[in-house]
C-alpha cells in the first residue's frame, strides 16, 4: 500500500461521512467495525472460537452482539477473552486488505485508533472533530441514545482534545463543504509527501 492513513474520532463527530469523502476522492477504506461485523456473521472466523468460550453468544450460526454485551456485563474477564480472539482476526483482515491494494492510499477507519496503539502502524493519522455541543446534538438526534449513554461512551475513550493533539491532521466536520475541502487538503499534502519521500 502506498500510504496508510488512520481515521478516528468519537461518536457523532462525522467519521463515517468523512470516510465516504475519502472513498469518493479515490482512496480505499477499511472499516474496523465492518471487519468485526464480517467476523461475527454466519461463517465468520470469530464464530467458532467465540462459540467455544461462550456458547450462549451464538445465535443462528452468528455471534449475537446483544448476548456478548450481557456476558461482558456479567463476567469481568469476558472482555479480555473476547478481545484475545477477535483482535488477531481483525489484524489479519486488515493485513489482507493492505496486500490487496498495493498502489492505493488506504484510509483505516478505526474508532479506538489511539487507545489501541493502532496509530503506530499508520503513515499519518486524521481526527474528525466538532465542538462537544454539536456532537451531543447529533448523537441525541439519532434517538437511539440518551445523554447518559453518550457520557458513558465518552468516559471510556481518550478525550477529543487529546486525539486532536496526537493526530497528524484534524478535520472539522462543521459543514459537509468544509469537511470535503479539508479532505482534499489532506490528500494534496499526502501526494506532496510522496514526491519528497
Amino acid at each position: 500500500m502506498r500510504f496508510k492513513l488512520g481515521l478516528t474520532g468519537s461518536i457523532g463527530m462525522g467519521k463515517s461521512t468523512t470516510a465516504k469523502m475519502f472513498s469518493d476522492a479515490g482512496c480505499v477504506v477499511w472499516d474496523a467495525d465492518a471487519a468485526v461485523h464480517r467476523l461475527y456473521s454466519t461463517g465468520g472466523a470469530a464464530v467458532a472460537p467465540l462459540g467455544v468460550l461462550f456458547p450462549n453468544a451464538i445465535k443462528n450460526g452468528a455471534v449475537s452482539r446483544a448476548e456478548l454485551r450481557e456476558t461482558i456485563a456479567a463476567h469481568r474477564s469476558a472482555l479480555s477473552q473476547i478481545e484475545a480472539v477477535v483482535h488477531p482476526l481483525v489484524q489479519q483482515d486488515r493485513e489482507t486488505f493492505i496486500e490487496n491494494h498495493p498502489d492505493a492510499i488506504g484510509v483505516f477507519d478505526i474508532p479506538l485508533l489511539f487507545e489501541t496503539g493502532g496509530d503506530a502502524a499508520m503513515d499519518a493519522t486524521v481526527c474528525v472533530s466538532v465542538p462537544h455541543e454539536t456532537q451531543s446534538a447529533r448523537v441525541l438526534a439519532r434517538g437511539s441514545m440518551t445523554a447518559e449513554d453518550l457520557h458513558h461512551i465518552l468516559a471510556r475513550q481518550m478525550p477529543n482534545e487529546e486525539k486532536c493533539a496526537r493526530a497528524t491532521y484534524v478535520i472539522e466536520t462543521d459543514t459537509l463543504e468544509h469537511a470535503r475541502e479539508q479532505v482534499q487538503d489532506v490528500l494534496k499534502d499526502i501526494e506532496q509527501r510522496g514526491k519528497h519521500a
